[in-house]
């Protein structure tokens, strides 16, 4: 028999937990816990526990996320028939959401279950059967009522899929979203060389321009310390970038980078630009078993074009994990075009989506669709 826990905490989850999830550094409880210490104010943290028989078998992160769409979109000039669309979406998804998944990173991170354990089917509805109790409690202690309930990032070929039956009792829309941008480490590539070698001419010169631009920038990897001391500095940076987006869900609290530092140790590298021992940009990875995933950066406006900086941070990006061995690169989404003009490859990722509001659910496909930025872009292929 399926049952289900409701864990308000990272500390008060199984001591099982961390073997079923090894493979995944954002589901390890280091990770949730160092994300509870610094997460956005918008964000509260849950996690269900899938047991059978009195063994845990599965569980799913879950984010109880405050979405004021209307402070969401980002001073920029828009016409008046989008700001009237912004102003409509504002006040039909306006509230609380639940996430099942991560909201605040790219990918499927969010459930997991031992397939020789408990079919996909079971598993779904039982953390469904927790969501709706989670539902219920926070109207009861908070007042809060859940508007709607995401179920995040899957790429097309997740065994999750299987279960349209489970999706369609739920009323679940099955929206795609923009795609993670992942870069293979091929197996030639034993150095940076070797991949600078595998471009055409046309972005082999570009490469070069980069770092010729580059000039006097010097990279420091930022120990424990040195994030506490830049933390404010940090921050700046990282609000010069979150901030130029259109759209944006949450804004990181400026003790974000010193607590993943603190938690997860050499899992988690911070690599700073400094001119003249001022920091003038940052990039983030975690350490995610093969995977290198790329985090939050940030960079000084006026040092950004005239050096550079983005760009030079994926090839950086690259280099680190050929030098040290990763199979692959998740270079997450946004900035399609260029993260394709360095070797990242576009793979499809879908959302299951619902509003609690049967009439709203009839039309939140489409408003989904207006939230949900779309780009035009054209995929570039660096390599020979």
């Amino acid at each position: 028999m399926e049952t289900y826990h409701i864990y308000y905490s990272s500390e008060d989850l199984p001591s099982t937990w961390n073997d079923l999830v090894g493979h995944d550094i954002f589901l390890q409880a280091s990770y949730l816990q160092a994300l509870e210490e610094a997460s956005p104010n918008n964000i509260q943290l849950f996690y269900i526990g899938v047991f059978k028989d009195d063994n845990l078998v599965g569980g799913a992160i879950v984010q109880r996320v405050q979405l004021y769409l209307k402070d969401m979109f980002r001073k920029t000039k828009v016409s008046c028939v989008k700001e009237f669309v912004q102003d409509l979406v504002s006040k039909v998804l306006k509230g609380n959401i639940l996430v099942v998944g991560n909201l605040t990173h790219t990918g499927q991170h969010g459930v997991f279950y031992l397939k020789d354990k408990i079919d996909t089917a079971r598993y779904l509805n039982t953390v469904s059967d927790a969501l709706e109790e989670l539902r219920e409690e926070i109207k009861a202690t908070q007042n809060k009522k859940i508007r709607a309930i995401l179920w995040k990032d899957y790429f097309l070929d997740d065994p999750i899929h299987i279960e349209e039956g489970f999706f369609k009792k739920q009323m679940l829309y099955k929206i795609v979203v923009q795609p993670n941008m992942i870069m293979p480490v091929r197996q030639q590539w034993q150095n940076f060389g070797d991949y600078v070698g595998s471009l055409t001419k046309k972005y082999r010169d570009r490469y070069k321009r980069a770092r010729k631009k580059f000039n006097t920038i010097h990279i420091t990897e930022l120990d424990l310390e040195a994030v506490y001391k830049e933390a404010p500095r940090l921050h700046k940076l990282y609000l010069n970038v979150s901030n130029n987006a259109k759209f944006n869900t949450f804004l990181l609290p400026d003790n974000h980078f010193y607590s993943l530092k603190l938690r997860l140790g050499n899992h988690f590298k911070i690599f700073g630009y400094y001119i003249d021992n001022e920091l003038v940009g940052f990039y983030t990875l975690l350490l995610n078993k093969g995977d290198l995933e790329t985090y939050f950066l940030g960079y000084d406006k006026e040092h950004q074009y005239p050096n550079q900086l983005y760009l030079n941070m994926l090839y950086d990006m690259a280099q680190y994990a050929i030098e040290n061995k990763f199979s692959t690169i998740v270079y997450a989404r946004t900035a399609m075009e260029i993260k394709s003009s360095v070797g990242a490859e576009p793979k499809a990722m879908v959302v299951y989506l619902k509003h609690t509001n049967g009439v709203m659910n009839t039309v939140l496909k489409i408003i989904f669709w207006l939230m949900n930025p779309k780009q035009k872009w054209n995929e570039r292929h660096p390599f020979k």
